[in-house]
């Protein structure tokens, strides 16, 4: 690791903090906690949690999709 980043011109990291990115570029990719956790080799998704920070909140959305299909219902109805 020292030699690379030496030759890159870079700051040496720990290994750890490439994992950290690895998991954050998944993250902003969208992929889920399920799927990152699999691919990581973490024995659980709690484990992945621990990125709980990183994951865009989708409140927002979730209050839209309630609402529309809350419309919907009244139509019906």
């Amino acid at each position: 690791m020292k030699t690379g980043c030496e030759k890159a011109g870079v700051k040496k990291i720990r290994i750890h903090d490439l994992r950290h990115s690895h998991v954050s570029l998944l993250i902003d990719l969208g992929f889920s906690a399920v799927e990152i956790a699999d691919r990581m080799g973490h024995e659980s998704v709690d484990m992945t949690y621990h990125y709980a920070h990183m994951f865009p909140s989708r409140q927002d959305e979730m209050a839209n999709k309630l609402e529309n299909e809350r419309g919907e219902f009244e139509n019906v109805g």
